[in-house]
């Protein structure tokens, strides 16, 4: 064949493949290569930013070449980069606002769709473990964002346990409102009732307080906060049934977090990790979707979802991949108990004396 550069001249340039992610090679027109991961920018970036710098301070350099001035020289070398770096930070952040509106958009636009794939399976997990020789699917693994499916985590007895206890005092299903309270809603459709548990009966091999222990047991083995069981939220049982297709308002729960999920700092006494088990799957619809991270998770009988929305270092939120919804439930029912798992509660200050600012309502009253 010819090559095709001008007067059919061939050119050969080379590079080298490094060990960074995501590798997208761009040879352009005169064989420039130009290597487009994030780490690659970065570091042309900052060898610009340098690069640049170093002329000023060369130049100050050659004007006042005199020993007394070679701190004001260095002073300059440092605003210069100080000043480099604060730009590029902020054109970085603008990018990732940008890109996360982005994203969070499309995952509102696609909801309804994903939902109503029942072709769509579970999100292949990151990686796996095991926790007491049960299977565990870790797909979402930041410091604040964390998502885990546990197989086999309760059994039949103890689903059984809970629905009896429940059986009696179920209603209609409430979400939070921003004062501290609850209300019924057009976004959550079901049925719920608190299961208390018993602790006193533990040691006798109580069913229901045996899987309210694991649950805490996992929590612990995620989080490094040693959270105990006093002062936390009752065990949640919750219903939802299937009414056909043609049903224009199936049982479902929209799109919510089940805590902060603006990045903020945590607030004490709030909710800051959840545990979903499910006893009873549906034949059609019911899956967990957070919209935000791309994962789906079709519900497995006896299996349960983990996921916590707090960075143990930091000790601030989530700011939006934990996001999940109930997406309706289409044929046959389906039937979950819930842990939501708060810190900073105890005996003396139980889960329901804090509102959902962080401010305890006997505190709120003297203001």
């Amino acid at each position: 064949g010819e090559c095709e550069g001008s007067e059919g001249e061939c050119r050969v340039d080379y590079f080298s493949v490094n060990e960074n992610h995501d590798q997208v090679i761009l040879i352009k027109e005169g064989i420039e290569v130009e290597h487009t991961d994030s780490k690659s920018i970065a570091v042309k970036s900052a060898n610009t930013l340098l690069n640049e710098c170093k002329s000023q301070a060369d130049r100050s350099l050659k004007k006042n070449n005199k020993p007394e001035n070679a701190v004001e020289i260095l002073d300059t070398l440092t605003s210069c980069v100080q000043k480099g770096v604060a730009a590029e930070i902020e054109r970085a952040n603008e990018e990732i606002a940008f890109q996360a509106g982005v994203r969070k958009n499309m995952a509102a636009q696609l909801e309804n769709y994903t939902c109503a794939d029942e072709t769509l399976n579970t999100t292949v997990a990151k990686r796996t473990e095991t926790w007491r020789g049960k299977k565990v699917s870790v797909m979402i693994d930041r410091p604040a964002s964390k998502i885990h499916t546990i197989e086999d985590f309760l059994t039949e007895d103890e689903c059984k346990a809970v629905e009896m206890a429940a059986e009696p005092l179920l209603h209609d299903a409430t979400v939070a409102d921003g004062s501290g309270g609850s209300h019924k809603s057009d976004s959550r459709k079901a049925k719920q009732a608190g299961i208390h548990v018993n602790w006193s009966k533990e040691e006798e091999g109580d069913l229901i307080a045996r899987l309210s222990r694991r649950v805490y047991d996992y929590v612990n083995h995620v989080l490094p906060f040693d959270i105990m069981e006093d002062g936390q939220e009752d065990l949640m049982s919750i219903q939802y049934f299937g009414r056909g297709p043609e049903d224009d308002k199936p049982d479902r729960y929209m799109p919510h977090c089940d805590g902060d999920c603006n990045g903020m700092l945590f607030k004490p006494g709030n909710r800051m990790a959840t545990i979903v088990m499910y006893c009873e799957i549906p034949t059609v619809g019911g899956a967990t979707r957070f919209r935000n991270s791309n994962v789906h998770i079709k519900p497995k009988k006896h299996a349960a979802t983990f996921f916590s929305y707090i960075d143990p270092e930091t000790m601030k939120m989530d700011d939006g991949f934990t996001e999940h919804s109930g997406c309706p439930v289409v044929e046959g029912e389906k039937k979950i108990v819930t842990q939501w798992v708060r810190l900073g509660v105890d005996s003396e200050n139980p889960w329901n004396s804090f509102n959902t600012l962080g401010i305890k309502y006997s505190d709120a009253a003297n203001q």
